[in-house]
Protein backbone atom coordinates (compact mmCIF):
# COMPACT_ATOMS: atom_id res chain seq x y z
CA UNK A 1 0.00 0.00 0.00
CA UNK A 2 1.49 3.36 -0.92
CA UNK A 3 1.53 6.42 1.10
CA UNK A 4 -0.57 9.47 -0.79
CA UNK A 5 0.89 12.76 -0.61
CA UNK A 6 -1.19 15.63 1.14
CA UNK A 7 -2.07 18.37 -1.47
CA UNK A 8 -0.08 20.35 0.29
CA UNK A 9 3.08 18.61 1.29
CA UNK A 10 5.04 20.14 -1.53
CA UNK A 11 4.64 23.29 0.27
CA UNK A 12 6.12 21.69 3.72
CA UNK A 13 10.27 21.68 1.81
CA UNK A 14 9.92 25.57 2.91
CA UNK A 15 10.34 24.08 6.62
CA UNK A 16 12.85 21.58 5.58
CA UNK A 17 15.08 24.45 3.79
CA UNK A 18 14.76 26.99 6.79
CA UNK A 19 16.07 24.29 9.49
CA UNK A 20 18.71 22.94 7.30
CA UNK A 21 20.31 26.48 6.23
CA UNK A 22 19.96 26.87 9.77
CA UNK A 23 21.64 23.93 10.91
CA UNK A 24 24.30 24.67 8.36
CA UNK A 25 24.91 28.00 9.77
CA UNK A 26 25.58 26.72 13.20
CA UNK A 27 27.81 24.32 12.04
CA UNK A 28 29.80 26.99 10.03
CA UNK A 29 29.54 29.33 13.48
CA UNK A 30 31.04 26.30 15.18
CA UNK A 31 33.93 25.98 12.70
CA UNK A 32 34.36 30.12 12.97
CA UNK A 33 34.53 29.74 16.58
CA UNK A 34 36.31 26.73 17.25
CA UNK A 35 40.10 28.95 18.36
CA UNK A 36 38.14 30.59 20.75
CA UNK A 37 36.58 27.31 22.32
CA UNK A 38 32.90 28.55 22.34
CA UNK A 39 30.42 26.75 20.43
CA UNK A 40 27.66 28.36 18.36
CA UNK A 41 24.94 27.89 21.24
CA UNK A 42 27.12 29.46 23.41
CA UNK A 43 28.02 32.49 21.07
CA UNK A 44 24.54 33.34 20.63
CA UNK A 45 24.76 33.16 24.47
CA UNK A 46 26.93 35.88 24.89
CA UNK A 47 25.58 37.84 21.65
CA UNK A 48 22.19 38.22 23.55
CA UNK A 49 24.22 39.47 26.78
CA UNK A 50 26.79 41.73 24.90
CA UNK A 51 24.21 43.53 22.87
CA UNK A 52 20.94 42.98 23.43
CA UNK A 53 20.95 43.43 27.08
CA UNK A 54 19.86 40.31 28.17
CA UNK A 55 20.67 39.99 31.76
CA UNK A 56 18.49 37.03 33.51
CA UNK A 57 18.62 33.50 32.71
CA UNK A 58 14.58 33.26 31.89
CA UNK A 59 15.08 36.10 29.44
CA UNK A 60 18.31 33.87 27.47
CA UNK A 61 15.45 31.03 27.96
CA UNK A 62 12.54 32.93 25.87
CA UNK A 63 14.68 34.64 23.10
CA UNK A 64 16.58 31.17 22.46
CA UNK A 65 13.40 29.64 22.99
CA UNK A 66 15.61 26.73 25.26
CA UNK A 67 14.15 25.44 28.29
CA UNK A 68 15.98 26.15 31.92
CA UNK A 69 17.59 23.25 32.47
CA UNK A 70 19.35 23.17 29.10
CA UNK A 71 20.66 27.07 29.72
CA UNK A 72 21.41 26.51 33.19
CA UNK A 73 24.21 23.98 31.89
CA UNK A 74 24.82 26.63 28.83
CA UNK A 75 25.88 28.80 31.69
CA UNK A 76 27.65 26.83 33.85
CA UNK A 77 29.80 25.89 31.20
CA UNK A 78 30.43 29.60 30.35
CA UNK A 79 30.70 30.37 33.72
CA UNK A 80 33.44 27.61 34.19
CA UNK A 81 35.48 29.03 31.08
CA UNK A 82 35.15 32.66 32.80
CA UNK A 83 33.20 33.98 29.98
CA UNK A 84 29.77 34.60 31.94
CA UNK A 85 29.51 35.48 35.83
CA UNK A 86 26.23 35.14 37.35
CA UNK A 87 24.89 37.39 40.32
CA UNK A 88 22.13 37.08 42.82
CA UNK A 89 19.88 39.97 42.73
CA UNK A 90 20.30 42.16 45.61
CA UNK A 91 16.64 42.99 46.01
CA UNK A 92 15.55 39.31 45.46
CA UNK A 93 18.33 36.84 46.03
CA UNK A 94 15.82 34.29 44.52
CA UNK A 95 17.04 35.95 40.93
CA UNK A 96 19.90 35.71 39.17
CA UNK A 97 21.55 38.82 37.07
CA UNK A 98 24.15 37.38 34.35
CA UNK A 99 27.13 39.79 32.94
CA UNK A 100 30.24 39.21 30.79
CA UNK A 101 33.67 38.45 32.58
CA UNK A 102 36.85 40.15 31.11
CA UNK A 103 37.32 37.70 29.06
CA UNK A 104 33.13 37.38 28.21
CA UNK A 105 33.81 41.00 26.92
CA UNK A 106 37.11 40.44 25.58
CA UNK A 107 35.26 37.66 23.10
CA UNK A 108 32.21 39.63 22.97
CA UNK A 109 33.76 42.14 21.18
CA UNK A 110 34.85 39.93 18.71
CA UNK A 111 31.85 37.96 18.01
CA UNK A 112 30.05 40.58 15.23
CA UNK A 113 33.65 40.29 13.33
CA UNK A 114 33.54 36.39 13.63
CA UNK A 115 29.79 36.06 13.08
CA UNK A 116 29.93 38.11 9.95
CA UNK A 117 32.56 35.94 8.32
CA UNK A 118 30.50 32.83 9.21
CA UNK A 119 27.35 34.68 7.48
CA UNK A 120 30.21 35.40 4.62
CA UNK A 121 30.56 31.62 4.16
CA UNK A 122 27.05 30.72 4.75
CA UNK A 123 25.84 33.37 1.90
CA UNK A 124 28.76 33.01 -0.35
CA UNK A 125 26.64 31.73 -3.47
CA UNK A 126 24.29 34.11 -3.24
CA UNK A 127 24.78 37.51 -5.88
CA UNK A 128 24.57 39.86 -3.63
CA UNK A 129 20.87 41.19 -5.48
CA UNK A 130 19.60 37.54 -3.66
CA UNK A 131 21.55 38.53 -0.28
CA UNK A 132 19.88 41.73 -0.29
CA UNK A 133 16.00 40.02 -1.75
CA UNK A 134 17.01 37.15 1.28
CA UNK A 135 17.24 39.51 3.90
CA UNK A 136 14.36 41.35 2.86
CA UNK A 137 12.13 38.55 3.13
CA UNK A 138 13.50 37.20 6.35
CA UNK A 139 13.13 41.10 7.88
CA UNK A 140 9.12 41.24 6.55
CA UNK A 141 8.48 37.69 8.44
CA UNK A 142 10.74 38.23 11.62
CA UNK A 143 8.67 42.06 11.47
CA UNK A 144 5.36 40.73 10.87
CA UNK A 145 5.74 37.44 13.82
CA UNK A 146 7.00 40.00 16.22
CA UNK A 147 10.47 39.42 16.83
CA UNK A 148 11.59 41.59 19.79
CA UNK A 149 15.54 41.14 18.86
CA UNK A 150 15.14 41.86 15.39
CA UNK A 151 13.11 45.00 16.04
CA UNK A 152 14.97 46.03 18.72
CA UNK A 153 18.44 45.39 16.34
CA UNK A 154 16.54 47.33 13.18
CA UNK A 155 14.27 50.02 14.47
CA UNK A 156 11.92 50.52 11.86
CA UNK A 157 14.12 49.23 9.12
CA UNK A 158 12.39 47.09 7.19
Amino acid sequence: MSNPTPPLFPFSVMGLLIGRTALLKDQILDRNLEPYSVTAAQFKVLIMIAHFEVDTPAELCRQLSLDSGAMTRMLDRLEHKQLVIRRRCAEDRRHVRLALAEDGLALANQLPRIGTAAMDELLGVLEPEERAMLERILKKILFSAGDTITMQRLGDHQ
